[in-house]
């Protein structure tokens, strides 16, 4: 997914580990230049083979002073320096120059986690602080524990904590630079600017990389992917996601696309009808529906752990589209050979991907039914054109191809539904009966107050226990509901939406007056991290 850049054009990131590591590849694309992101333990010879412009070393949940800490190729320092490639390592990318260049970490004598105030030091204003003056004060988004205690030689501290410990490194001699903190999230106000500074300033690069580049590369790969007589299935479940990946395919190789909608049982309010109502009317697209309620949720009965929800979800769709594979081999007399999903990269990023990405140091988030979740031995072939896009860039590239607005503004839904909202067993209590109900009172509350289009996702969450409460002048003893509203940009990050009171309390009222077996209603008010999006 090169677009239009050429190879001179790329930053190159070395990845770490870290939850941001791939953040920071959508916020240099969102600058219109081109970035990739590769193993940090990568040989020397897959970096020089990139020959990039510039190198950011990410952040990750190690100690590089540990013996088995990842880091960089011992050649990578004179290559980097030999060939004027500036370095900027990021938290643990920071502590990797450090370490490997002659100075020291250690264990720091408080972890510094969440915003903090960083105050710009140095003899001079310039290097990775562009224009700022000594002692001009910027809020960070800090998470680390080790910190560092001596710098390597040519290196000077340019910034510091307000507790005192040192934040950003640099040496303008080598073109290496280090910041303790992470510019790439939204939590770090300023950070932009310093990326943006780094990039252009520093680096020298020039933007050109875009969304139309983009969906002509993509439509080239899927036409030398796909033979010109083979069929291809796509699960379609509505959403944004796999809606523009199915746009895409059809683009490229035409009716030779047959798009499968799933009703596994686990869908929101009426969205079958929904949703098939508005692939005829504005898609256009071929969709075949799929009753499997009965199979999913006899699957999941008595199931609670949602990884293993998760791999039963999505070992159930792949058995759904092989057999719809094999129906097509009679109809056609051929046997479609590839699936397209609608995966996306932080489905990859928090499933943790398999052996041989390239990502051996990240922790699993969580299993994606669509990628963590799939059988080893599926018959189908994946085509993904998306996986290495995050969703505003998904929604741009919908404009492009003139998918319907109010298919590109839809909140996003997990692709294991509400299995995923209820926790526990979803067989139980009549919870996805209740759960619907609720949900489509909080999303309908939200759209009549004109709230729909500011928020990132909402959403409803059964909860595994009951509450002691009075309706109708007698004691009950009902269940607990949990709403969710976030705002975000990509997913990656999210801050917790501040609804009004009363809004708050009209929900409240309507659910509990309206919904049979609910007689308690709360609000998650936590951010991304440390929580995640979604419950499970």
């Amino acid at each position: 997914m090169n677009g239009g850049n050429a190879p001179s054009d790329l930053v190159l990131i070395l990845d770490y580990g870290s939850q941001y590591t791939h953040l920071i590849t959508r916020r240099i694309r969102s600058l219109s230049v081109f970035s990739l992101c590769i193993s940090g333990t990568s040989p020397l010879s897959a970096i020089t083979s990139l020959n990039p412009r510039a190198i950011i070393l990410s952040g990750g949940p190690h100690s590089c002073h540990h013996p088995s800490a990842p880091s960089f190729p011992a050649e990578f320092p004179e290559y980097a320096v030999s060939h004027g490639i500036p370095v900027l390592g990021i938290c643990y990318g920071l502590q990797l120059i450090v370490e490997r260049l002659g100075g020291k970490v250690r264990e720091g004598d408080r972890r510094e986690y969440g915003r903090m105030e960083v105050v710009v030091d140095g003899n001079e204003t310039g290097g990775i602080y562009g224009g700022k003056k000594v002692g001009e004060r910027e809020v960070v988004w800090m998470s680390h524990g080790d910190e560092v205690s001596k710098l390597p030689d040519g290196f000077e501290v340019v910034g510091r904590s307000v507790e005192g410990a040192v934040a950003a490194i640099e040496s303008r001699e080598k073109k290496w630079f280090g910041l303790q903190y992470h510019p790439e999230v939204s939590h770090s106000p300023r950070g932009m600017e310093t990326l943006k500074h780094f990039l252009f300033d520093i680096c020298g690069i020039s933007p050109g990389w875009n969304m139309e580049d983009v969906m002509e590369k993509e439509i080239e790969v899927i036409k030398s992917t796909v033979g010109p007589d083979d069929h291809v299935i796509c699960a379609l479940s509505g959403g944004v996601d796999s809606t523009v990946a199915a746009t895409l395919v059809h683009k490229a190789i035409g009716e030779r696309l047959h798009c499968v909608f799933v009703d596994n049982g686990l869908l929101r309010y009426k969205e079958r009808e929904r949703v098939m109502e508005t692939f005829e009317r504005d898609l256009h697209l071929p969709v075949t529906c799929v009753d499997a309620t009965e199979k999913f949720l006899g699957e999941l009965k008595g199931v609670e752990d949602p990884e293993i929800k998760r791999k039963i979800i999505g070992k159930e769709f792949i058995n759904i589209f092989d057999n719809f594979a094999h129906d097509l081999e009679k109809k056609l007399g051929t046997k479609p050979t590839y699936l397209v999903q609608g995966t996306l990269y932080p489905d990859v990023i928090e499933s943790c991907p398999p052996p041989g990405s390239g990502r051996t140091h990240s922790h699993t988030i969580k299993s994606h039914h669509n990628v963590g979740g799939l059988p080893k031995d599926m018959k189908l072939k994946l085509i993904e054109p998306l996986k290495l896009l995050f969703k505003d860039e998904v929604r741009e590239l919908g404009k492009i191809l003139n998918v319907p607005e109010g298919f590109l503004k839809r909140h996003p839904f997990p692709g294991p539904g509400l299995a995923v909202r209820v926790l526990g067993d979803v067989t139980k209590n009549n919870a996805l009966e209740i759960l619907r109900q609720v949900d489509e009172i909080f999303i309908q509350s939200i759209k009549d107050a004109g709230l729909y289009d500011s928020i990132w996702q909402a959403f409803a969450v059964f909860l595994p226990v009951r509450s002691v409460g009075v309706q109708g002048d007698q004691r009950t003893h009902s269940h607990v509901v949990a709403l969710r509203a976030v705002t975000s940009q990509d997913g990656m990050t999210a801050d917790w939406y501040h609804f009004e009171h009363k809004f708050l309390d009209d929900v409240a009222r309507k659910i509990c007056n309206n919904v049979r077996g609910v007689n308690r209603v709360v609000q998650d008010i936590t951010s991304k991290p440390p929580s995640t999006i979604e419950w499970e």
